[in-house]
């Protein structure tokens, strides 16, 4: 194999593309937007969080479900109209609960792998993410949800990470802009935050000076996968149908990758849950003097926050399982905003962008990494809520299977 069709040009399409070209492959990188990182990799958290590992799949995370299911701010909501896709997937997430420990702790390694890779490229090409190396901050309002988060270090450690527990005085000595009452917290050093809308741009810039192809604007249409190898792709440009053949495809399409694996013969069972933020604009002295430089992780309210410079205040959260829709909800929004006027109450929230975007989560909640049935057809997605903490490691991955195939047919 020596032509590669990546499909998607999210922070896992990149990465891909950027592990392939390293390898020596001739890369074409399509999209329908216009450029890179424009759905789900375009406004996300920020984090790059192996402390944030822990996999969802725990009968907690199906009670909680169950609980808020009437409420419209609730940090899970699910849409109880009837879905069989949407019902399905929940029967096949129940199915993994026993594998909760065993994922989790996979997930940390893949973590932990992927920031020595992220870090290189970055430094290697020379372009900034706004990066910030000040650590993650887990914080906790009161014991019972402090101490439920101690059962979770021990996987963490058992996947390579560590974690330490902090007093409230010490986290309000690590995050001064800490407001309010607080129990305690937990601490990870090696973690750090980014813009990954500027990270993928700028990666993708480098795989465009170094010869890779981008086709932008191009809606792929379909996939034929060729008995003797290779996959015919069809897509729509401004200029009309076209075609072309490639000895081999990756499929890093983020929620549509089940419908373009389905169009090979293969079952990628991801789910489209929508996560929500807001960007702050900083625009003067008490804003940014008030607005933390750590990055947080409210665990009761599934938020985390991320400072991207001196005048952005990135903060998300939510989950919502309502199908691929891409609505913007002023019901979900407003908790993002409301905790940041509670926590930081210096913070002038009169211009917060908000943001949706469709993660796109196996039943599992692993990746699925790899080849799929036939020859020259290979997927990097299914990364969920954690796409910009393991891209750049299941990229590595997926280019090696795809080198090894090739010297395999080669041979």
């Amino acid at each position: 194999m020596k032509t590669i069709a990546v499909i998607g040009a999210g922070i896992t399409g990149i990465t891909t593309a950027y592990a392939l070209m390293n390898r020596g492959f001739d890369v074409t990188v399509f999209d329908r937007n216009r450029y890179a990182a424009m759905e789900t990799s375009f406004a996300n958290g920020g984090q790059l969080s192996a402390s944030n590992a822990e996999v969802w799949t725990q009968w907690s995370t199906i009670f909680k479900g169950l609980k808020w299911m009437t409420q419209r701010g609730a940090p899970l909501l699910v849409n109880p109209k009837p879905s069989w896709h949407k019902y399905s997937w929940m029967a096949e997430f129940m199915s993994n609960i026993p594998n909760y420990r065993k994922n989790t702790v996979e997930t940390v390694r893949l973590a932990i792998a992927a920031r020595e890779h992220l870090m290189s490229h970055a430094a290697k090409e020379g372009f900034d993410f706004s990066l910030e190396k000040r650590g993650i901050l887990h914080v906790y309002d009161c014991k019972p949800d402090f101490d439920g988060a101690a059962k979770v270090n021990d996987m963490l450690k058992e996947g390579g990470l560590e974690r330490h527990a902090v007093t409230a005085d010490e986290m309000r000595e690590l995050e001064p802009a800490l407001k309010g009452e607080i129990y305690g917290g937990y601490y990870t050093e090696s973690d750090f935050t980014g813009d990954i809308h500027s990270y993928a741009k700028g990666l993708g810039e480098a795989c465009k000076k170094h010869g890779t192809t981008f086709k932008y604007g191009c809606y792929v249409e379909t996939l034929t996968a060729r008995e003797r190898g290779g996959v015919d792709v069809g897509w729509t440009e401004a200029s009309g149908n076209q075609s072309g053949h490639f000895d081999g495809i990756v499929i890093c399409a983020g929620v549509r990758s089940r419908a373009f694996a389905s169009m090979v013969g293969d079952r990628v069972n991801v789910y489209p849950v929508k996560g929500y933020s807001i960007t702050v604009a900083l625009d003067d002295e008490q804003s940014q003097a008030a607005a933390p430089w750590v990055s947080l992780l409210d665990d009761k309210a599934k938020i985390v926050t991320s400072r991207l410079g001196d005048n952005r205040f990135r903060v998300a959260g939510t989950a919502e399982f309502n199908g691929e829709n891409r609505d913007i909800r002023d019901d979900r929004i407003q908790p993002l905003v409301k905790w940041v006027e509670n926590l930081f109450p210096d913070v002038s929230t009169e211009h917060a962008i908000p943001w949706a975007g469709l993660r796109p989560m196996m039943p599992n909640m692993m990746p699925r990494v790899g080849p799929g049935k036939s020859s020259g057809v290979f997927y990097n997605t299914g990364h969920g809520h954690l796409g910009w903490t393991l891209s750049a490691a299941t990229a590595e991955i997926v280019a090696d299977s795809v080198l090894d195939a090739s010297r395999s047919n080669a041979a």
